[in-house]
């Protein structure tokens, strides 16, 4: 059983990954939502088998935050998890020491075959993350003030429901703003679109 340091200030996409590991691996998940926390995790439990680390999170750099966090893991493996960072930026973590770069979007096997690989000792890279075409496309554009409205409640952590409450709208037409909000960034779902927004500081 390994053990395993997830560290990422967005609580959704933190909190089902880690239930997610758990569940489908067996392995022991600690979680933290800053470098710091994590930094003091590692200190007084560590070092872990893997540490996976959000590359947008409160005091979170590139290379200091990653190499401070390979020095405090006794040099196991550290990797980056990103929603939407560049493949520069994967480039630039894995030259700087990193194990892997994780997207947050790669589907479910492949997310523990990867951790698997890196605990191994290897080096994981997603090739299709890698090739020439791969976007790195800007800030989103074109929300309107109240899909604005309803995104912020998405990455809040809101149900459609309790967004409707709050916006004093129906809950079908919540439904509707998030459909077209997914749209609008290009979001395979809610959890993407909070991802998104927080990463190009959409809100």
């Amino acid at each position: 059983m390994a053990k395993i340091l997830i560290a990422d200030d967005h609580v959704l996409v933190r909190a089902a990954l880690a239930r997610y590991l758990s569940a489908a691996t067996g392995d022991d998940i600690f979680q933290a939502n800053t470098l710091p926390t994590a930094l003091n995790m590692m200190a007084e439990s560590g070092p872990f088998d893997l540490v996976l680390l959000d590359y947008t999170m409160p005091g979170m750099s590139l290379p200091a935050g990653l190499a401070r966090a390979i020095k405090a893991n006794a040099q196991q493996p550290v990797a980056l998890l990103s929603g939407t960072a560049p493949p520069e930026v994967a480039r630039r973590a894995l030259a700087a020491g990193a194990c892997g770069f994780v997207p947050k979007t790669i589907g479910p096997e492949c997310m523990i075959a990867a951790i698997a690989q890196m605990i191994a000792g290897e080096i994981f890279r997603p090739d299709d993350f890698f090739a020439p075409e791969a976007s790195t496309r800007g800030p989103a554009t074109g929300l309107t003030p109240r899909e604005t409205d309803v995104l912020r409640g998405i990455s809040a952590g809101q149900s459609n429901k309790e967004i409707a409450r709050n916006l004093d709208i129906q809950e079908v037409t919540i439904k509707l703003h998030v459909k077209t909000i997914c749209r609008k960034l290009q979001a395979r779902n809610r959890t993407h679109a909070a991802m998104l927004a927080r990463d190009q500081a959409l809100l």
